[in-house]
């Protein structure tokens, strides 16, 4: 019998798991001992975290990033073939969105292997349902090109769906978040309403949805914080 495939939620940054994991997951999480991971240190940190005697040494870590080739990704479901319950984690929130972990589970289902996702936060869920925008019919962009003249007709592409009642959420890295904010400014028209939701969970939260006018009246300071990004009606 095969084994079953978690997607493992992790916080979304800080070191209050428990307020925002359920304990029911993070006692799951402990008991396995083999993972594919986005980034094998932040991996090995959350498990210690949640566990300060988890043994590492002797779980088994698979890195699924962008370089991974579905043939490496295949070698991973070894464990679960061998009928060994095997867990998913992200860098952040839950796995397969804007995660590469997505490959692995359609690999999965492809053989048979059953799926099992957990509750957990989701930036881009507590972003939308906190903006006051549509939630019943809204994309998820992703990262928007980073050239300059790129990113600005996405932007403008982005204003038109959201004015046409499509709810438009996108991200960035903390250190372009700044020069995103900017743009926005300088694209989008005086009424367009923009939320700006940072740092979900953590301490340093914000979350707020203004015009484009009133966010130039008080420009928010974004440097190396975690954004989400909404336009909406």
């Amino acid at each position: 019998m095969a084994g079953r495939l978690y997607l493992i939620p992790v916080t979304l940054g800080g070191d209050k798991y428990n307020q925002v994991i359920p304990d029911y997951v993070t006692g799951l999480t402990k008991s396995l001992r083999h993972f594919a991971v986005e980034e094998l240190r932040s991996a090995r940190r959350y498990l210690r975290m949640i566990d300060k005697t988890f043994p590492i040494d002797s779980a088994e870590f698979f890195v699924l990033n962008e370089h991974t080739a579905d043939k490496e990704i295949e070698e991973f479901m070894r464990p679960l073939f061998e009928g060994m319950d095997m867990g998913i984690l992200s860098e952040a929130g839950l796995p397969g969105i804007a995660d590469p972990g997505s490959r692995l589970v359609r690999i999965a289902h492809r053989n048979n292997i059953r799926v099992i996702s957990l509750s957990g936060p989701s930036s881009i869920i507590l972003g939308l349902i906190s903006s006051g925008f549509n939630g019943q019919n809204f994309t998820f962009n992703g990262y928007l090109p980073v050239k300059p003249e790129e990113r600005n007709k996405k932007i403008k592409e982005l204003e038109k769906r959201a004015l046409n009642g499509e709810t438009q959420i996108f991200m960035e890295t903390p250190y372009r978040a700044q020069k995103m904010m900017l743009s926005l400014l300088s694209i989008c028209q005086p009424e367009t309403m923009v939320c700006i939701a940072a740092d979900i969970s953590l301490p340093s939260e914000e979350i707020k949805t203004m015009k484009i006018t009133e966010w130039k009246k008080n420009p928010p300071v974004l440097d190396d914080r975690l954004v989400i990004f909404i336009i909406g009606l």
